[in-house]
């Protein structure tokens, strides 16, 4: 049975969607990515039966990009050293940050069921996630790319448009594939047309590469 997709809407006063080219400093896209959407949705609900494909992303507020500078670490913490002090000069950092300021937007996804692991129609988790969205329910903050901007949610009320903007974005992150040897980013062309960036489904449908 065909559904309708589902909506959310999402805010919060900063956000960065990294691009994975830049290795040392946070560089944002500036649209939220279908990766960044799903996470957001599984912040809010999450069952091992299914999976979110995203299908529209809608951006509400113009695209203001901002630079900042944060103190971060430059290595990890691991069991043979104890740990380290954060404050120690070869252990903190400054790095350059561009990201976005005021963002909104509105995720549009289906639910897609695992019919390997259950066979129950998807209208029940659809409730559940209406319910979880209108109460603010959610199993752990959303957050807008990085966990330090997180975000806040509820229903769209339907008075909602998309900025009045278009652009190529160019090659766009889709997702990532964690593996054993190697997290591979995958990627395609994407475009904002009116506010709305439209993620093609085929993607979904394509086996993650093999790496050797």
């Amino acid at each position: 049975m065909d559904y309708p997709s589902l909506r959310i809407k999402v805010w919060g006063p900063y956000a960065c969607f990294t691009r994975p080219e830049f290795k040392v400093e946070r560089v944002t896209y500036p649209v939220m990515t279908p990766s960044a959407a799903r996470g957001v949705l599984e912040a809010v609900f999450w069952k091992p039966e299914f999976k979110w494909q995203v299908r529209k992303i809608m951006v509400l507020n113009p695209i203001k990009l901002f630079s900042i500078r944060r103190n971060e670490v430059n290595r990890r913490a691991s069991p043979a050293s104890a740990g380290f002090f954060a404050d120690d000069d070869d252990v903190r950092t400054q790095r350059h940050s561009l990201v976005l300021r005021d963002v909104a937007y509105i995720i549009e996804a289906d639910i897609v069921v695992d019919r390997s692991k259950t066979s129950e129609d998807p209208a029940k988790w659809r409730d559940q996630f209406r319910r979880r969205v209108e109460r603010g329910q959610c199993y752990h903050r959303p957050y807008l790319g990085c966990r330090e901007f997180s975000a806040d949610f509820g229903p769209p009320n339907g008075t909602e448009t998309p900025i009045d903007h278009s652009e190529d974005l160019g090659l766009f992150l889709f997702d990532i594939n964690y593996l054993p040897s190697e997290n591979k980013p995958r990627f395609f062309q994407a475009r904002l047309e009116q506010g709305v960036l439209v993620v093609p489904q085929e993607l979904y449908e394509a086996p993650a590469p093999n790496i050797g």
